[in-house]
């Protein structure tokens, strides 16, 4: 059971008013919405659940666990080379710049308002703040290091991550606010068992069907009008 510190750390982490722009993001959910794909919340849980089970956020929230342990251990030539394994892994260059941009912002976040672990872990120092750090890598280290356990982690990186492509939803489609909470309370057990199936992925079942995110995203790069980031 989680103590109070870490479970207000884990809140916090998982906030939507974390400021490292997750906000400016639709993940493609925009060309989705654009061309009539997603158009109402059956169709927006839809497009979630099918991400949760076969899509690379269930990747990246592996990566979370892996970051968490690394951490724990300080490994951080092994937390440098997921790192490195999260660029090569992303289909598209904005889905890699958003990973990218949203973890650099808080491992400088983490790092402003936790500096002790700047002289604690040389390898924070040393290894990630040189090269772009992606979102999971950063989320873990944080999570780690605020003792928050892994499995809740991995919940709480996943619900952050949903709650951004409700919020994207309520504003594209549009929905009003009280259908994107109907929504988010009945993607609860998607996002327990997705969250379990996480726990249990070897390092050798590490991959996702994803090919309608990267053609979303891509078909986003180029879409004559946005509110999203591209």
């Amino acid at each position: 059971m989680l103590d109070r510190p870490a479970l207000l750390s884990l809140l916090q982490l998982a906030s939507p008013a974390l400021p490292v722009g997750s906000y400016s993001y639709s993940e493609g959910l925009e060309s989705l919405v654009d061309r009539a794909i997603v158009n109402d919340a059956k169709s927006l849980q839809t497009w979630i659940e099918n991400e949760l089970e076969f899509g690379s956020i269930r990747i990246d929230a592996a990566i979370v666990a892996r970051s968490h342990r690394c951490t724990i251990a300080e490994n951080f030539s092994q937390l440098e080379a997921w790192n490195a394994w999260l660029s090569a892994s992303r289909e598209t260059e904005e889905l890699r710049i958003q990973s990218e941009q949203m973890g650099s912002s808080l491992l400088k976040l983490f790092l402003t308002l936790r500096p002790e672990y700047i002289q604690k872990f040389d390898g924070l120092k040393n290894n990630l703040p040189k090269n772009p750090c992606h979102f999971a890598i950063a989320f873990g280290l944080a999570a780690a290091c605020l003792q928050v356990p892994e499995t809740e982690a991995i919940l709480g990186y996943l619900h952050s991550w949903t709650t951004n492509i409700v919020a994207a939803g309520i504003k594209l489609i549009p929905l009003g606010q009280t259908a994107g909470q109907e929504l988010l309370f009945n993607l609860q057990n998607s996002l327990i068992e997705a969250s379990e199936i996480i726990l249990d992925l070897g390092d050798d079942n590490l991959n996702s069907c994803s090919w309608g995110l990267a053609l979303a995203s891509m078909q986003h790069e180029c879409q004559y009008s946005r509110l999203f980031r591209s």
